[in-house]
């Protein structure tokens, strides 16, 4: 059984790159390991924090409890539909959400490709219904199993019980701490089965193009377009510490964005229930900070030259200055737009 370890930098399991420590640090694979770590007396005491791949999470400070790293794994096939030409896959919490997609690919099966390289693991999928490029996860929820952190008992989620919203969940809300997601099953539909992949979002359809794909595409080659434009947006944690999308687009009535199109002719916007989606990456941008430095020297944190959507750690920047700065970007885009910019990151 795993053991406790103490005074572990967490340095290696967040994307940002922050060397913050944890009182207490184990790892888990299994259920049972998850158990038998909740009944020792310092995770009673708490607090709790449970780790995936730590790559939606900005770290303020050395944690005082203890940190649990799921590394939960197995990906299998567990049930086929010949009639509606669909699978049932279930993932281990632990799985990286990407190497899930691949798997998927590889039995080709279609679905998740719009959400490819988005990075983290499959256990915090769920927990904020991730999207991307014209899909979202509860477009192929099945269902979820989570253990109960106060009784250790195993509990299944259907779609309906999680609560899904736009990057919200209800284990960001009512349930928020009670549960660690073990394993997800999504269903997802055979290639074979002439169910047309999503190229909905225009510029999946371009990188086709440019790619020279233009007739009846593939999940794999709408994966590797969304691949393609990923990589030339957004910075590789393995290069720059970030969490990828710092903030929500935020939604707006009808009626704010008619006013704000009148004097901002060119802002995007796209249509949602009850009013419009605007990409906060526009609205940064334009309140002068896409590329931007905070910190001596040439900087040691700032806003991504290519995307002002993600916030950067060039090396040597604390998690409270990366969240004065996040505050600082809200307080400009409220004063100049009007609009108040949620994080998508868990600030701890």
């Amino acid at each position: 059984m795993p053991h406790l370890e103490e005074h572990v930098s967490l340095r290696p399991f967040n994307t940002f790159g922050l060397d913050v420590t944890a009182r207490y640090f184990a790892r888990f694979a299994s259920a049972e390991e998850l158990r038998h770590l909740l009944a020792l007396p310092p995770v009673q005491a708490g607090p709790l924090l449970i780790l995936g791949g730590g790559s939606n999470l900005l770290l303020t400070q050395d944690f005082a409890g203890v940190v649990l790293k799921n590394e939960i794994k197995g990906l299998e096939i567990i049930s086929e539909d010949d009639d509606t030409h669909t699978a049932l896959v279930r993932a281990g919490a632990g799985e990286s959400w990407h190497g899930m997609v691949e798997y998927t690919l590889d039995q080709e099966l279609s679905g998740i490709e719009n959400l490819s390289l988005i990075p983290g693991t499959v256990g915090a999928a769920p927990l904020q219904n991730i999207g991307a490029y014209g899909a979202e996860l509860q477009d192929t929820f099945e269902r979820l199993e989570a253990l109960a952190i106060g009784t250790g008992e195993l509990r299944v989620f259907n779609k309906e019980e999680c609560g899904f919203g736009y990057r919200e969940s209800v284990f960001k809300g009512p349930l928020k701490g009670q549960f660690v997601v073990t394993a997800v099953v999504l269903r997802l539909h055979r290639a074979s089965g002439g169910r047309p992949v999503n190229v909905s979002y225009g510029a999946i359809q371009d990188t086709l193009t440019d790619l020279g794909i233009e007739a009846e595409p593939t999940p794999r080659n709408v994966s590797d377009a969304v691949v393609h434009i990923r990589r030339s947006k957004l910075p590789d944690p393995a290069e720059i510490g970030n969490a990828g999308s710092f903030f929500k687009n935020p939604e707006i009535s009808q009626r704010k964005f008619d006013e704000l199109k009148a004097r901002y002719p060119a802002l995007p916007g796209y249509p949602v229930p009850g009013g419009v989606k605007v990409p906060a990456g526009w609205l940064i941008e334009q309140a002068g900070f896409k590329g931007m430095r905070r910190g001596p020297g040439a900087g040691t944190h700032g806003v991504h030259e290519r995307q002002a959507l993600v916030l950067v750690n060039h090396g040597g920047a604390t998690g409270q200055e990366l969240r004065e700065l996040a505050e600082e970007v809200i307080r400009a885009v409220g004063t100049q737009f009007g609009i108040e910019l949620h994080p998508e990151v868990n600030i701890l």
